[in-house]
Formats: structure tokens, C-alpha cells, sequence
């Protein structure tokens, strides 16, 4: 059975396929149908503290891996990110990773301030918070950057993912909200960043490290996801104003993000645009970053430096805000590459080969487009 080849023909599979089995799972546990609860009690599971009998929460390894293992297996999914940030990156490439990251996380906080500005930064239009929004677009899918300037774009373009992987995590969500003026004492950010240290540090220091650690990025994903989705309920994927939401929050993530992206790399004499446009997505491990930031929210609460009352609100929105992500997850891995093909045909029609790394040209420097390049 090709049960894994059939779960990445999804966009995004690994993260939102186990997510939405175990939100479907954890919607049936809710509905307390007698039958189910019924055969639990005869087992002997354990009564949750409402009175219930949940097939999700019967104790012991499965309760501890299924339900209530997300936070753990986040920590360390960033753990292993961390220990792939290679700290030694070429000129070009490390210019590009730059470019990309800076126009990719300003773009997300712009929107961000521009929509807490003009509606409730909770809850405004399409049920949208600052949260999702910029955890959605400061978020970008390294993977499938990887794979697209691997084949539209040069050697550059592919190293800049040294650079990109910073996005992966909760790090620049925490910074943005920070800025934002949401109260995170440095302590919260010691406490939600520290796995990502670490394992950079003694990735860096030992490459033998960094291999070993390297399956840990993808391997603990679907566990995660399912998680994640064992705390949530299926009903807010087919909620009109959630689904409306996270498709705005995929339009506004390509859109802004390449055209930030495109901008930056004009101003910086970049004469191939396939980057911009590979990066303009939102990553699926980036349906984690809410339930980080309500981590990190807990020890506020904890430190003296955010009310329960933000926290609860906080709380609230991260199922909501990571179904809308996941929606987005899927709708840019569509939107990219479709973006990337019609920009290189584009390019080319202009004479510029974006697998080339001399300034993108083909070698026939003597066709009229070619030459309108050179004096561009």
C-alpha cells in the first residue's frame, strides 16, 4: 500500500492529513455518542473530568502520544530545524536568503499592522487574526522552494534556503506580535526559541550532528499535526467564514510576498524572479507556530507580563488560526507553482534563463530580447 506516496500527493500532506484525522477523530470523541462511550466504560477507560468516556484520552501511551504530545513534539521539530541552519553561506546566496527572508517577514507585518489597524486584531474579516496572518505569511514552504528553484532557478537561489530556514518556527511571529505590542517578557522568547539554539549550535559545531538530526524535520511532522488536530474540531474546516479566511490568507501571502519579494530583488539588480515567487507560500509547519505562541503566552501569564484574560484570548484562536493556516498550506502549494512556471515562461521570452547564475542571461547574447536585458 502506498499509504505515504498518497498523503504527499496532498500539498502539504505530512502536516494537514494526520492534522485533519485527528481533529475528525477528536470531533467524534465531542459528539459522546452513548455506543462508542459505552464499549470504553466496558474496557475500562478512564472517566474525563466532564463525566465522558473519550477514545482519544483513555491514558497511558496513547493518550501521551495522540493527544497531549504536540507541544513536545514541536519543541523538538525545532530542535532538528535548528540544527539545519548552516551558519556558512556563499555571498550570492546568502544576499538572496537575506532579500527573500527580510521582504517575506515585513510583508507579513505589515498586513498584520494594517489589518489590527482596521479591524479586531482577534477577529476581523473572515474571522482572521493578526496571529494566523502573520504566522501564515512570514512562513514560507522550504521544501517546496527547494524543489522549485532545484529546477527554475540557480545554484544562488537554492543556497538562499540557508538563509530562509530562520522562517520556519515561531520565531518571527513572536518577534512581529512583539513588536505589535503584545507583551512576550524575554523569558518567553528564551523559552520557545531555546530548542531552536541549541540545535543550530551543535549543528553547526558538528556536521555528523546535523545529519543525524536532519530526519527529525519531516519525522515528527505528521505526529505533531495529529496532535494538533486531536484539539480541534473538525466543523471549523467547513466553516464558511474560516474557509473564506484562510483562502484570503493564501492570496494575501502570494500576492504580498512575491510582490515584496520581486521589489527587493529589482532594487538589488536581480534580473531572475523565480525566488520571490517560490517562497511566496505558507509553509505547513507553520500550523504549529499558534499553539507555539500560546506556549509562549503561558509563560507571560506565568512572568506577570500578560492577563489572563489575553491569555484566554490567545488561547481561543489557535484552532481556528491553525485551521485557516492549514487552508492556506494547500491553496500556495498550488498558487507557487503555477506562479514559477508562468514567470519563466515570461523570462525566457525576455532572454533571461533563471537556472543561469550570470545574471540569469543565455548564453545568445546577440537576439534583440537578450540585448534589451544587457542594457536593462
Amino acid at each position: 500500500m502506498n499509504i505515504k506516496d498518497t498523503i504527499e500527493k496532498v500539498p502539504g500532506g505530512l502536516m494537514v492529513v494526520p492534522l485533519l484525522l485527528g481533529a475528525s477523530l477528536n470531533t467524534i470523541d465531542q459528539m459522546h455518542i452513548p455506543a462508542v462511550m459505552n464499549v470504553l466504560k466496558f474496557l475500562g477507560a478512564p472517566q474525563t473530568e466532564e463525566g465522558f468516556y473519550e477514545f482519544l484520552r483513555i491514558g497511558g501511551f496513547s493518550q501521551e502520544l495522540f493527544k497531549d504530545s504536540a507541544l513536545v513534539l514541536i519543541a523538538l521539530f525545532l530542535f532538528c530545524v535548528g540544527s539545519q541552519m548552516n551558519l556558512r553561506v556563499g555571498g550570492k546566496a546568502l544576499k538572496k536568503g537575506v532579500l527573500l527572508t527580510g521582504s517575506k517577514y515585513f510583508a507579513g507585518v505589515a498586513v498584520g499592522m494594517a489589518f489590527g489597524y482596521f479591524f479586531d486584531p482577534m477577529s476581523g474579516l473572515f474571522g482572521l487574526s493578526t496571529l494566523a496572518l502573520i504566522a501564515g505569511m512570514t512562513n514560507s514552504n522550504s521544501g517546496m522552494y527547494a524543489a522549485l528553484t532545484g529546477k527554475f532557478g540557480n545554484r544562488s537561489d537554492v543556497g538562499g534556503l540557508s538563509i530562509l530556514a530562520i522562517n520556519d518556527g515561531p520565531f518571527l511571529t513572536l518577534v512581529a506580535l512583539g513588536v505589535l505590542g503584545t507583551a512576550f517578557p524575554m523569558i518567553s522568547f528564551i523559552a520557545v526559541l531555546l530548542p531552536i539554539g541549541i540545535g543550530m549550535l551543535l549543528g553547526n559545531l558538528d556536521p555528523k550532528i546535523r545529519e543525524f538530526l536532519k530526519p527529525g524535520e519531516s519525522i515528527t511532522i505528521p505526529f505533531f499535526a495529529f496532535a494538533l488536530g486531536a484539539g480541534m474540531d473538525l466543523a471549523n474546516f467547513f466553516n464558511p467564514a474560516v474557509l473564506a479566511g484562510g483562502l484570503t490568507l493564501a492570496i494575501l501571502t502570494f500576492v504580498c510576498s512575491a510582490g515584496m519579494g520581486i521589489l527587493m530583488f529589482k532594487l538589488f539588480k536581480e534580473k531572475s524572479f523565480i525566488a520571490p515567487i517560490s517562497e511566496a507560500s505558507t509553509a505547513g509547519n507553520a500550523a504549529a507556530t499558534p499553539a507555539a505562541v500560546a506556549a509562549a503566552a503561558a509563560v507571560a501569564v506565568g512572568a506577570g507580563a500578560m492577563t489572563q484574560t489575553e491569555f484566554e484570548a490567545i488561547q481561543n484562536i489557535v484552532p481556528i488560526a491553525t485551521a485557516q493556516i492549514s487552508i492556506s498550506t494547500i491553496t500556495t502549494s498550488l498558487l507557487c507553482p503555477l506562479g514559477v512556471i508562468l514567470m519563466d515562461k515570461y523570462q525566457r521570452k525576455r532572454g533571461i534563463d533563471g537556472t543561469r547564475e550570470d545574471l540569469g542571461l543565455n548564453k545568445d547574447k546577440s537576439t534583440p530580447e537578450a540585448k534589451h536585458v544587457v542594457n536593462d
